[in-house]
């Protein structure tokens, strides 16, 4: 990456009037004086500083979870840690462990944990308290950092992704008149080259009731499929974008720091760890399946999203707790948040929430991983 100057720039009001927010939950006017004195973390609003990034090159790289030796996980799991579940086969609740205390072996641990659990919510943590520093260089031991191209981040530390939600009536107001869900199913940056393994949640305020994330499960999604149905959709391939995302930003007058990216993973991947076959999807970055007409693409694309969108019995909510951090596994699974914390009167009440991607591996399909196995 270079960089051309730093300085802290919020994105401006939207140039056409009724441009709709990209993803209702980041900001993309200016923050107002009362929101910035207001919030608890001020080092921690979105900062869109002036930065230009080179496209993500191929990068090898060696995903920690496949060090662990010992499968009790000892150094991450000690007799004192409370593990409770979220549901049978996603999602885990872990008590008593601070990540900011875990050793090289315990953070491998802690990979292989996610991998098999998806989703890990660790409450009360040290590490949200620490500053961007100590959080940036823990989330490095599990990958490459991502660099946003459009969102705000904390000032000198573009690997962040501020989720911040505040006040916004107007907007809100605006984006319901046309949406009838705030819900936007997605794994995160799936348009690079080498999209993220592991991704870090930092709950730093949260209203009282209400904000949860919640998670799918795209390895059992696949399950459910049919034999027939998933022959189909082993041999595709989709182009993943971030075109859309970066002409919405320019038109609202917001900064961006990189060029579109156009990347072709397969619609079904295998998971280095778990070997599960895991669909590789996206509502938010897809444009293209290869070998498809648009009428088909649209159909297998809804199915398969709806199909996610509508397993609740392979979902799992988070609830967030103070100081909570969540970890999850983006290449096995889809999330959304919940906005439900609105308030008719002025808008949304505060929910402030960074985010870390490790970027991981090149997703390998089902027919390349039948390959390496049986060569």
């Amino acid at each position: 990456m270079s960089t051309t100057v730093t300085v802290t720039e919020p994105a401006k009001e939207a140039k056409r009037e009724g441009l709709l927010p990209y993803d209702i939950n980041l900001p993309y006017i200016r923050l107002s004086e009362e929101t910035v004195t207001a919030t608890k973390y001020p080092d921690y609003l979105p900062s869109w500083d002036k930065i230009w990034f080179d496209p993500l090159p191929p990068f090898h790289f060696d995903d920690p979870a496949l060090r662990v030796k010992d499968k009790s996980k000892p150094n991450l799991l000690p007799p004192q840690a409370k593990v409770t579940h979220i549901q049978p086969g996603l999602g885990t609740i872990v008590e008593g462990v601070q990540l900011s205390q875990l050793s090289d072996i315990g953070k491998d641990e802690l990979a292989l944990l996610i991998s098999e659990r998806k989703v890990v919510a660790f409450p009360n943590q040290d590490l949200i308290d620490l500053g961007p520093s100590v959080q940036q260089d823990f989330m490095k031991y599990f990958g490459k950092p991502n660099y946003q191209p459009v969102s705000g981040s904390v000032r000198g530390y573009p690997g962040f992704h501020i989720i911040h939600r505040n006040g916004n009536k107007n907007e809100i107001n605006r984006f319901l008149e046309k949406k009838s869900t705030t819900t936007l199913w997605h794994q995160d940056v799936s348009y690079e080259i080498q999209p993220p393994g592991y991704v870090m949640l930092g709950l730093l305020e949260g209203p009282e009731v209400g904000g949860d994330t919640v998670f799918a499960d795209t390895a059992a999604a696949y399950k459910r499929l049919s034999p027939t149905f998933q022959s189909l959709v082993d041999g595709i391939n989709a182009t993943h974008s971030s075109r859309n995302m970066i002409t919405h930003t320019r038109l609202a007058g917001g900064l961006v720091r990189k060029d579109p990216v156009d990347n072709v993973h397969p619609l079904v991947r295998v998971h280095p760890v778990t070997n599960e076959k895991c669909l590789f999807i996206n509502g938010e970055f897809i444009t293209e399946l290869h070998g498809l007409k648009e009428g088909e693409t649209r159909v297998l694309l809804d199915f398969l999203l709806q199909h996610i969108i509508t397993g609740h019995d392979f979902q799992a909510r988070v609830k967030w707790q103070p100081k909570t951090i969540v970890m999850f596994d983006n290449r096995s699974t889809l999330h959304s948040a919940i906005v439900d914390y609105i308030d008719e009167e002025k808008g949304a009440t505060p929910r402030h929430i960074f985010r870390l991607c490790a970027m991981a591996e090149r997703p390998v399909s089902v027919h390349d991983a039948a390959k390496v196995k049986n060569s």
